[in-house]
């Protein structure tokens, strides 16, 4: 009887959270951790960085838009940003699980601005063409190994900051993305074992200046990629155990309301585990580093007419059971 009536209010919260959204115009996605017999019950942990009155602190948002439980209130060991959270392991998340559990020190949504998830990392490793469907828009083959490039880490900001447009492009285009965050140090590390360094996955904007990307400095990509504010992060750190599958997620962004990408991150050419082999191969990995995996189709360039971003449009990036982040162009 006790399981019936747990089983009966997950739905009925899972049923209110969908109301709210949808009446407050709110992008809604299936949080399918609440209902899965096959899996079992999976954890919904959702990590952020936020700013209150109290300055930069770590917290878990209780749901997407909800309350946030200030983890650094609850322990004061703990450090104050996510990169040194992650540096700390396992036990640094197993304070975590329990400030979930005690119910206790909770900031009123009001009282918070949350930041990207992450801050400073070492590298940001983005993944160009890593979705068939987007190669197909383009006419160009699929590719035979994964196609890297870079981004400054000083490029990132919050979920709901502004994204401005430089003076020296003309063509800003968009890009929502899946992101994932590693969680602990690697190298040459075996595909199958990839995933025990992901700490977990974030939705990233790769806003990108196709003037400079693909006409200018040689028609190398760094540049375009890493003006200021180009990689809105966010909404939250969703932990590898809080997804249901990560290469089969919903993918979609919107410019001023209209879907403009719409797709599914079983599309990736390169997933997760075959992009951190790859990359561990030339490179030392380390708690805080990002991966951009790749776009799906309907990007601003490949459209006819091309169309890119103006000042004043408001870009929502949206992943299924991560959330979504809203940017306003200025």
């Amino acid at each position: 009887m006790t399981t019936l009536i747990g089983s009966a209010r997950r739905v009925c919260n899972h049923l209110q959270h969908r109301h709210h959204c949808l009446s407050k115009g709110v992008g809604y996605h299936r949080q399918c951790v609440h209902l899965c017999p096959s899996r079992g019950i999976v954890s919904n942990m959702r990590l952020v960085q936020f700013t209150c009155s109290d300055g930069m602190r770590l917290g878990i948002e209780q749901k997407e838009g909800g309350n946030v439980i200030d983890l650094n209130s609850f322990e004061p060991s703990l450090p104050h940003t996510m990169r040194q959270f992650l540096e700390k392991g396992d036990s640094s998340l197993a304070i975590a699980k329990k400030a979930v559990k005690s119910g206790r020190n909770i900031r009123n949504r009001c009282e918070v601005t949350l930041l990207p998830p992450i801050t400073s990392p070492d590298k940001v490793i983005c993944v160009g063409m890593n979705y068939v469907d987007h190669c197909l828009e383009q006419n160009v083959p699929i590719p035979k190994e994964p196609i890297i490039f870079s981004k400054f880490p000083s490029s990132i900001v919050g979920p709901y900051d502004d994204i401005i447009h430089p003076k020296e492009s003309n063509e800003v285009d968009w890009e929502v993305e899946l992101a994932f965050v590693i969680g602990k140090k690697g190298k040459d590390i075996k595909s199958d074992e990839a995933m025990e360094y992901v700490a977990g996955f974030t939705v990233a904007h790769d806003v990108s200046a196709r003037d400079w990307q693909m006409k200018r400095n040689g028609k190398q990509w760094l540049l375009g990629k890493t003006f200021d504010t180009f990689c809105p992060l966010g909404p939250a750190l969703v932990t590898k155990d809080s997804l249901s599958d990560p290469h089969s997620l919903g993918i979609r962004c919107r410019v001023n309301g209209e879907i403009v990408q719409n797709g599914n991150t079983d599309q990736m050419i390169f997933k997760t585990e075959a992009l951190i082999a790859w990359i561990s191969q030339f490179v030392t990995l380390y708690p805080g580093d990002v991966f951009l995996t790749g776009t799906p189709p309907g990007v601003g360039v490949f459209r006819k007419p091309p169309c890119f971003l103006k000042r004043g449009d408001v870009v929502e990036c949206e992943i299924d059971e991560i959330g979504t982040i809203r940017n306003k162009v200025v």
